[in-house]
């Protein structure tokens, strides 16, 4: 059987949990290793860290290890890269790999700054030979993909407003300390909207659509020793008129994980990402709205009347940790082998970091912003963080 041969460029805690899920070898620490897809195989890894090189000696002895990518990419050894690097690299490597003939799959998010994802994504466009895919590894969530065909079907009408919650991912001040890089305009690009929240800034816009304007607040180094954002409120507004909001941090250890999708025949909330619940509406909100009388609605929301308003469905998805990447990896290969269609176009990272790029913005102009926004303007704002923080080069 054929296999893709996978390439890791950077062997921190991502690249290090796809070198084991690449070769059944584990993944976390205390986490038990899902089976290597069959499509799949480790081929060599790369990391500038004489540290990692030794550890990786140490537990992959079989495997080619190099300090320089582009000789890893020159090499033989490698189908196919992953980018488990700081996110300034992703476009850079990206582009070079798309230019030597090399398949590519980017880590999240597809970049820090639209300019260079759009240059990249020209890049991609320009060598349609070479696969270019990014880890949306959520993607992958039966559960999701079950809520977008649900919202794609039209069964429920037309959205009219949507909600994310998502503060789930507590993270204290040594997390940040781990890496020079880490928490930096010049070395990560920003906090949680870069590092934790790039996941369902893409599933919210898979599913519910593109906002075209958006209105933020970002809270700076909110109860962390930081500069960048980790406390976050969003309100966006669609081309159908539809609002939404999104709320996100990384200060609540107890941590909540809550969509909700209001359409014209119903509701849909998903809770931890693991179960939603369907309220499909007996009647269009539209109809309810023209025809019931005050006394019909006493009656008929009183404890939902015996299911007069709305029947509910339940599923859930059951799967484990590391399984979403590795199918995303598994996806990725049959791309390149039979030329099946990718579940996660690296194209499609552009609008997470649109979006990101937007409620940065309007964070730092103190208004509302059409989105996308202006390429070169959040570039120019951004490069002033980079140099009042003083650690990095602007771009």
């Amino acid at each position: 059987m054929e296999k893709i041969r996978f390439g890791l460029i950077g062997i921190g805690a991502q690249g290090g949990a796809y070198a084991g899920f690449l070769t059944g070898k584990g993944g976390m620490p205390g986490m038990p290793a899902p089976e290597c897809p069959p499509h799949c195989a480790l081929g060599a890894l790369c990391d500038i860290d004489p540290e990692k090189e030794a550890l990786c000696k140490k537990e992959y002895p079989e495997y080619p290890f190099y300090k320089d990518w582009k000789e890893m990419v020159a090499s033989g050894n490698v189908d196919a890269v992953i980018t488990t690097v700081p996110h300034y690299l992703h476009t850079e490597i990206a582009i070079y790999c798309l230019e030597h003939g090399m398949n590519v799959l980017v880590e999240k998010p597809a970049g820090v700054y639209a300019k260079a994802v759009r240059e990249m994504n020209e890049c991609a466009a320009a060598h349609p030979d070479v696969a270019f895919g990014i880890m949306f590894n959520q993607r992958t969530n039966k559960l999701y993909q079950k809520v977008k065909e649900l919202v794609a079907s039209g069964e429920l009408g037309e959205i009219r407003r949507t909600s994310w919650i998502i503060n789930s991912w507590w993270r204290p001040d040594s997390y940040y300390a781990q890496s020079a890089w880490r928490a930096t305009w010049g070395g990560e690009g920003g906090g949680v909207l870069v590092n934790q929240a790039p996941h369902q800034l893409d599933l919210w816009q898979w599913i519910c659509g593109v906002p075209n304007r958006v209105y933020a607040k970002c809270v700076y180094g909110s109860h962390r020793n930081i500069i960048v954002e980790n406390d976050v409120t969003v309100v966006t507004e669609y081309p159908n008129g539809a609002t939404g909001s999104f709320i996100t941090c990384t200060h609540d250890p107890i941590g909540t994980d809550r969509l909700e999708i209001d359409l014209t025949g119903g509701k849909i909330v998903v809770d931890d990402s693991r179960k939603a619940t369907v309220y499909r509406l007996n009647k269009d909100e539209n109809e309810m709205n023209a025809s019931m009388s005050m006394m019909e609605v006493a009656r008929l929301t009183m404890g939902n009347s015996a299911g007069g308003l709305y029947t509910t469905e339940e599923f859930e998805n059951t799967d484990g940790w590391g399984m979403q990447h590795i199918t995303v990896m598994e996806d990725f290969a049959l791309h390149i082998l039979e030329g099946r269609p990718l579940l996660a176009p690296g194209s499609d990272g552009i609008n997470g970091v649109n979006l990101a790029n937007a409620i940065l913005l309007s964070s730092w102009l103190g208004k509302e912003v059409e989105n996308p926004v202006d390429e070169d303007v959040y570039l120019a704002e951004l490069n002033k963080k980079i140099a009042e923080e003083g650690k990095f080069p602007t771009r």
